[in-house]
Formats: structure tokens, C-alpha cells, sequence
């Protein structure tokens, strides 16, 4: 199943009042600061090395979002990528939307030149083995704040 209405493009400036619901709903570990969000979205917003973007319907607006990263490493020889946040609203998901925001960035992470493009989750496992990726690593993390 797939909305074909949803239009995958680059963030605005603007965007950043249909995201922030979204953000907030993907956050588990740390809870969002409207304050922090919006700095950090100004920041984000063209910033180079950096993909942002929305999955925006017709009929409800931004329903979805993409953030990604790309880097220098010397194990691939060059640039890899990485997605930090793919969120599709509870309601518009199954409908093709998240694939769309993964083809997008695949399609970018090649532009650039990446060797490959990759992420870290929890809860959407399935999802990234539906879309033809791959378990790979364990991820670790300590938090510092």
C-alpha cells in the first residue's frame, strides 16, 4: 500500500511547526525541549553534509520526516551516511511513506558519493529488513547530559 499524494521534498524553514509534533512522538530516551528543537532546526535547515526531509500529504499536511548525516571515515574510504531520526505519524504508517523517505535518502547518500547509508533502532527493526537492509552491528551509547 502506498499514498501517492505524499510528496517527498527538502524541509523548509517553515516546516519545523508540522515536525515538531513528530519529533517529539519519536523521542524515547530524552524528552524534547521546544526550545533546543527550534535552535537546533535553524541550524539543520541547509546546513551542508546534512539531509532534512518531510513527507508532506495534501490531505494531512506533513506526516512524516527524514534526518541524516553524512561523514568522512577512512574504513570506507571516503563518505558514509547515516539516517539519526525516520519518523512516519502513527496514522500513515504502511502506506509506502517511510520507504519513499529510505529511497530518498539512499538516492542522496549516492550523490554524495557514500559507501553506504545506515541507522540505528529499536523499534523499527522489521521495517529496515522490509526495505532490504541488513543487521549489522550492535550500537552502543552513553549518555552525557
Amino acid at each position: 500500500m502506498s499514498d501517492p499524494d505524499a510528496l517527498i521534498r527538502v524541509a523548509r524553514h517553515d516546516d519545523n511547526e508540522h515536525v515538531w509534533p513528530l519529533a517529539r512522538a519519536f523521542a524515547t530516551s530524552f524528552r524534547l525541549e521546544r526550545a533546543a528543537f527550534d535552535a537546533t532546526w535553524a541550524q539543520l535547515i541547509g546546513a551542508p553534509r546534512t539531509l532534512l526531509l518531510v513527507a508532506d500529504t495534501t490531505e494531512h499536511g506533513i506526516v512524516g520526516y527524514l534526518l541524516g548525516n553524512s561523514h568522512l571515515t577512512f574504513l570506507a574510504n571516503g563518505p558514509v551516511a547515516w539516517v539519526e531520526e525516520l519518523m512516519v505519524d502513527e496514522n500513515n504508517r504502511r502506506s509506502g511513506i517511510g520507504r519513499r523517505l529510505i529511497e530518498h535518502a539512499e538516492e542522496w547518500a549516492r550523490s554524495i558519493g557514500a559507501a553506504y547509508l545506515a541507522q540505528a533502532s529499536r523499534r523499527a527493526g522489521p521495517f529496515y529488513l522490509a526495505v532490504d537492509y541488513e543487521d549489522s552491528a550492535v550500537f552502543y551509547r552513553k549518555t552525557l547530559t
